[in-house]
């Protein structure tokens, strides 16, 4: 059976999409006559693999035009293209990156999974780095060149925003090209791509007309034009898009107006200079606006007001019927005649246009002259039609902008729950922030919503003083709101690895009050759920979710999400797990990502949850290069996305299975990796397991320092825990005697290590936990082994192959001692020994042995003199520096420290660095490193 996780590349969930503005995410339609500029284009189609493209110009002067027609001629080409057009509301970092994983999504699903997964998952730096850094190792791998262009830069400002545009600039595979159209200078850094040769820059230079282009243009516009009145109109635009076209507009409304015998002649026209966006406002006023009728003028200074507009709602704004057969026909027209009036394509039954920038700027100062009453009736009428076709995002900035604020708030508080179930909380996040903070304060229902955003975030400080100021403010009748509160602060004890916390909210959350929701109920019998089975109650975690009816959230079942059912079924398979029944663990784990990955972004967090249980069983069963490709990738999300205790098993999986298939340096960063994670968050019994990993491996590498230094630390964690008794925190005594265990026996004191072994098999009997014991026995069997007694060693050994026999272990068994090989092998001779036993004991022998080619060199040995001294591809500068401080054994803090960086920019040059040398891992860079002098 297939270890890896079923694909999730899939559309977009227009569900999902409802709270996004679809028409941001594809380019203006393009008009049939649009005169085509071959010399540009042809400029474009030769730099279409470089990674950066800048188009800077003034508003109209044809950047998004050409970039419409550069991108028609992409597509034949196998190119995918990405389009976002940019508004001053997506000067915001989370609500900006949303956008920019749909846009990616619309046309290559599978490239945005991962980064969507836990974009959101914080706003710092670190997290915002970490889902860049997901989403172009994604890129990467896509089989095709993808396009991404930002349309209207300029509206973004966010010093924030700059920076992850610059990680997405720096980190950039060579199949992703970034194509930016800006008013203004781009604010990131171009140098070393400009050194390299992958940028081309563009400006108004570039992009106006040229006399030629200009009189096609107008011929296409105008039918036909005398040369001397072509020469006239470009010159008085200056070969400026907007302009020329604006100009056009007048002098074809003069020629009918002429045929009428109502007007000069064209040869009269106005000979106003129409070169720069101000000049266009003031001509665009005098000689288009001042010629509309008083139904178009309303129209569309009515329009001005939202970002985009269909026919429905232009008849709402007018006060019209909303199957009025004659405003489809108007739009058209207007359209038609080239009046700055966009279609966008859609997948929406409506035909959407929005206005070109220059008229809405101008159309919307019209709309500021006009009286307050008018203009509130204006987004009053915007917010109510948006409302009622579920486009919540337009709507909740309408209903603010109309004063509306509570029913704004009203309108995210209810939509909160839907948003949350579909897997769209950072959706919730943006809308929330769209809202007057006196709103939000003032709504128990969003406070609590915030808290939980906090919580996703990980910001647990702002989360424990939001819980106390928020718990006086609600009403003492307010049971609900009361058992939500309990349920946060229960969510904060599971995510801080504290039962203690958690046992003392039990008969709070025992006490479900009548009318809970699904999320409520669900919620807080997962937590039931983590809290018994850490307890050791593992039949009565189970009978939780046994006991479980059926969830519905608007009609559908509960199943994503930490209060789902499939993050329940996790847990069941997790108390099977602890107890070593490794069989029923695994039937579970597979059955819950199967389900959950064809739920989509509904179900991230149990489909993460899956795969780092199952990652556990898969090393279990020696499956090692299986938990490779299933657990490597995803390490990062899951720091971000998943509970402790499966970070735990991750770290601690991938350590193990590294350092079984012989790449040791592997296997200790990643047991480093999790001692930071555990020390940065103070999760003592997670720093507790990487400790004493650490103190087994030096141990077999023969560095008693380092693992003593280990050990003294291990002891000072277990001295501050000694009252923890059935806690998780309780485990920490446990580990840590395994770690005084293994000690005892390196110095040969083998009496204190009998003792010891003796009382932590009992104690860990009394906990159920099987496996664990089962490897104790092995260890207590090599133990006696060294202090001559055979007969104690038989008996123990035996034991020990019973129950990893019957409980289906493999690793843990291999893992107890580096000689139980050994004396796997002595009992396997004996010709008495039980032949089921026979079996599993030669079972345990084929897969002791180490792997095909652990020993061999990082550069085979056929291969060409100088071979390990040439890279694939050239290091960078940086790229060696990283290289020199690894080759030092150092793990990634030290080299982010000392470098300067971040650890994940540290981890992505590594990734990189890996790539060029054509090696696995840190320890065949090492090796290179060394053969190459």
């Amino acid at each position: 059976m297939s270890t890896k996780p079923h694909s999730r590349e899939r559309s977009p969930d227009a569900s999902a999409l409802k709270a996004l503005v679809t028409t941001k995410m594809v380019p203006p339609r393009s008009a049939g006559r649009i005169v085509a500029r071959d010399a540009l284009l042809a400029r474009l189609m030769e730099a279409r693999r470089r990674r950066c493209l800048v188009l800077q110009g003034p508003a109209g002067c044809g950047k998004t035009t050409t970039l419409v027609a550069w991108r028609q001629a992409l597509l034949p080409l196998g190119f995918d293209v990405a389009w976002l057009t940019l508004t001053p509301e997506d000067n915001e970092l989370t609500r900006l990156l949303d956008y920019l994983l749909a846009s990616l999504g619309q046309v290559a699903p599978a490239v945005t999974q991962e980064a969507a997964d836990f974009a959101g998952r914080g706003i710092d730096s670190e997290a915002v780095e970490r889902t860049l850094i997901a989403l172009v190792r994604s890129i990467a791998a896509h089989p095709r060149d993808l396009v991404l262009v930002l349309d209207d830069l300029h509206h973004l400002d966010d010093s924030r925003i700059h920076e992850a545009l610059q990680w997405l600039i720096d980190y950039a595979p060579s199949n992703l090209h970034l194509v930016l159209a800006s008013r203004g200078a781009v604010p990131l850094s171009l140098e070393r791509l400009r050194t390299e040769g992958q940028v081309l820059e563009l400006d108004v230079r570039d992009l106006r007309f040229s006399p030629a282009e200009s009189a096609r243009f107008l011929q296409s516009q105008l039918g036909s034009i005398d040369h001397r009145d072509a020469v006239l109109l470009h010159e008085l635009s200056d070969g400026w898009a907007a302009g020329l076209q604006l100009l056009a507009i007048n002098w074809k409304k003069r020629r009918q107006e002429l045929a009428g015998g109502e007007a000069k002649a064209p040869g009269d026209f106005v000979r106003t200079h129409v070169q720069d966006p101000q000049a266009f406002s003031a001509y665009f006023e005098k000689e288009v606006l001042s010629r509309l009728s008083p139904l178009e003028l309303d129209l569309l200074i009515c329009a001005s007001a939202c970002s985009r507009f269909c026919a429905p709602l232009c008849a709402a704004l007018l006060g019209r019927p909303a199957g009025d057969p004659t405003m489809a026909p108007l739009l058209a027209r207007l359209e038609a005649e080239n009046l700055f009036i966009v279609p966008v394509e859609s997948t929406e039954r409506e035909t959407w246009y929005r206005l070109h920038p220059l008229l809405r700027e101008t159309l919307r100062e019209r709309l500021g002259q006009r009286s307050e009453a008018d203009r509130v009736r204006v987004h009053r009428i915007a917010w109510q039609w948006f409302r009622d076709h579920g486009l919540i995002d337009e709507a909740v900035r309408q209903a603010v902008a109309a004063g509306e604020c509570a029913a704004a708030a009203a309108l995210v508080e209810k939509s909160a729950n839907g948003l949350a179930v579909r897997g769209e909380l950072r959706k919730l996040i943006g809308l929330v922030r769209q809202l007057p903070p006196a709103q939000v304060e003032a709504r128990v229902g969003l406070r609590l919503w915030m808290l939980r955003m906090e919580l996703f975030a990980r910001q647990f400080d702002a989360f424990s003083a939001h819980v106390e100021r928020l718990r006086p403010d609600i009403p003492p009748d307010d049971a609900i709101s009361h058992f939500a509160l309990t349920m946060q602060e229960a969510s904060l004890a599971l995510q801080r690895d504290d039962t203690d916390a958690a046992m003392a909210l039990l008969p709070r959350l025992l006490a479900l009050p009548e009318g809970a929701d699904a999320m409520a109920s669900g919620g807080r019998d997962n937590i039931l759920s983590w809290l018994f089975m850490h307890r050791g109650d593992f039949e009565r975690a189970r009978r939780v979710q046994q006991d479980n009816p059926i969830r519905l959230v608007d009609g559908v079942p509960l199943r994503g999400t930490p209060s789902g059912t499939l993050q329940g079924r996790c847990l069941v398979g997790l108390s099977y797990a602890l107890e070593g029944r490794m069989t029923q663990a695994e039937r579970i784990y597979r059955e819950v990502l199967r389900e959950a990955n064809e739920g989509g972004s509904a179900c991230v967090d149990p489909a993460y949850l899956a795969t780092a249980l199952l990652g556990e069983v898969l090393y279990e069963h020696d499956e090692t290069e299986a938990v490779l490709q299933l657990l490597e990738d995803r390490v990062d999300a899951l720091e971000r996305v998943s509970i402790p205790d499966s970070v735990l098993r991750v770290h601690r999986t991938l350590a193990a299975a590294h350092w079984a298939a012989g790449r040791r340096l592997e296997g200790l960063a990643y047991l480093e990796r999790l001692e930071d994670y555990s020390a940065s968050l103070g999760l003592d019994r997670l720093l507790v397991h990487s400790l004493t990993m650490q103190v087994h491996c030096r141990l077999q590498m023969g560095d008693p320092a380092a693992a003593e230094t280990a050990l003294a630390r291990i002891d000072e964690i277990d001295a501050r825990h000694a009252d923890a008794g059935r806690s998780a925190l309780g485990e920490i005594a446990v580990v840590a005697e395994r770690a005084r265990i293994r000690w005892s026996l390196a110095r040969g004191d083998l009496d204190d290590a009998a003792r010891r072994i003796e009382a932590l098999i009992a104690r860990i009997e009394t906990l159920g936990r099987q496996r664990l014991v089962a490897q104790l026995k092995l260890m207590r069997a090599v133990i006696e082994r060294r202090r001559g007694r055979p007969d104690a060693v038989r008996e123990s050994t035996l034991a020990a192959l019973r129950s990893g026999h019957r409980l289906g272990l493999v690793r843990s068994l291999l893992d107890a001692d580096p000689s139980v090989l050994d004396l796997v092998a002595e009992i396997a001779k004996d010709a008495s020994l039980d032949p089921v036993l026979a079996f599993y004991a030669e079972r345990l022998g084929r897969a002791a042995r180490p792997p095909e080619g652990v020993a061999a060199a990082a550069v085979p040995a056929d291969a060409a003199p100088g071979a390990a001294k040439r890279p694939v591809e050239p290091l960078s500068e940086r790229e060696r520096d990283v290289l020199a401080l690894l080759a030092q054994a150092m793990p990634n803090k030290k080299i982010a420290l000392a470098l300067g960086l971040s650890i994940d920019t540290v981890k992505w040059h590594l990734k990189n660095i890996y790539g060029k040398l054509g090696v696995a891992g840190r320890d065949e860079a090492v090796a290179w490193m060394r053969g190459a002098g």
